[in-house]
């Protein structure tokens, strides 16, 4: 990747507390991933000290938080059913012992999952003490397993979400006498945000004294706040003297390596907090003369905005 010299950046006041470095070497890429997550590795730690379970439990996908919790049951029940079947299935009323062992290592399992349950149909109980002990543990642990499951199910339901999606690609556009960055986002769901905020920052590897460093600059928005977001929402930061990105043709955001960070808040009625998100857009994911296709359209009902939009740009 070429690096930018030109002395228009170098005039320009840059941002320091971005909370990643100024040696380029450090980031040879993105930032911020598109998910919103900062692109950190962290290592010298334990696998087990540096996760955060409960975090995690929060954060992971729908599927594979169910695909968790069935395995989490499945292997407490099946390592319990073990432990019957060897203590001895003759410590268990109630299941056929002319059956084979198959079919009674099955019937310990389902006994297994009634004691953890607490449901208990009766069919089947312990006999002897080091059974009933071992019952006793097991419904201990399933009363705390579902108690820890229901309190991960309502972290997740209660978890303040921003439910915001952004252009897959940001765009250089016409814009006045000149030409603009743009980035668009829009609710996908049937929220009310208030005070909604929007923040860019433009980071751009450029070279001082031989030294490759990273710059950040806050950009100038169009408009950076609005009382309510009902629509979608296109930011305009118009390129003049004062930008970074003053006299950057198409060659040289092909040739330069940076990234756009979008960072945005607002105030959620639902949740009554404030919610938030960020994305960014490496220089790769930037369209040259292009332009956004209308998201909207208003008929006797209403207005009819159109998600499946919001990718749409039409090359100019």
């Amino acid at each position: 990747m070429s690096l930018i010299r030109k002395k228009n950046i170098r005039d320009i006041k840059s941002k320091a507390n971005t909370g990643f470095g100024n040696q380029a070497s450090e980031f040879e890429n993105r930032f911020i991933n598109k998910n919103g997550n900062a692109n950190v590795i962290k290592s010298g730690i334990s696998f087990l000290d540096s996760i955060s379970w409960y975090h995690l439990m929060l954060t992971v996908s729908k599927r594979n938080f169910i695909f968790a919790l069935l395995m989490g049951f499945i292997l407490i029940n099946t390592i319990f059913a073990s432990l019957y079947y060897f203590i001895g299935i003759e410590h268990l009323n109630g299941i056929n012992k002319t059956s084979s062992q198959l079919e009674q290592l099955a019937q310990a399992y389902f006994f297994s999952a009634q004691t953890f349950t607490t449901v208990g149909y009766g069919h089947i109980s312990p006999k002897g003490f080091l059974t009933s002990m071992l019952a006793a543990l097991e419904a201990l642990i399933g009363l705390l397993s579902f108690a820890l499951a229901t309190g991960l199910f309502y972290g997740r339901f209660s978890k303040p979400k921003a439910f915001i999606l952004f252009s897959q690609h940001a765009i250089i556009a016409p814009y006045k006498s000149g030409k603009a960055l743009m980035v668009r986002l829009v609710p996908f769901k049937n929220i009310s945000l208030i005070d909604a905020e929007v923040q860019i920052t433009a980071g751009i590897i450029i070279e001082e004294n031989n030294t490759r460093v990273n710059k950040f600059f806050t950009l100038d928005l169009e408009m950076n706040q609005i009382a309510s977001l009902n629509l979608n929402w296109t930011l305009v930061h118009e390129i003049t003297e004062q930008s970074p990105f003053y006299g950057f043709s198409q060659e040289d955001f092909a040739q330069t390596k940076g990234e756009i960070i979008v960072y945005f808040k607002a105030f959620d009625d639902m949740y009554s907090n404030t919610v938030s998100i960020k994305t960014s857009y490496i220089f790769e994911e930037i369209i040259y003369d292009a332009k956004f296709e209308k998201m909207y359209y208003n008929t006797p009902k209403g207005i009819i905005l159109e998600i499946d939009k919001l990718n749409q740009i039409t090359k100019l």
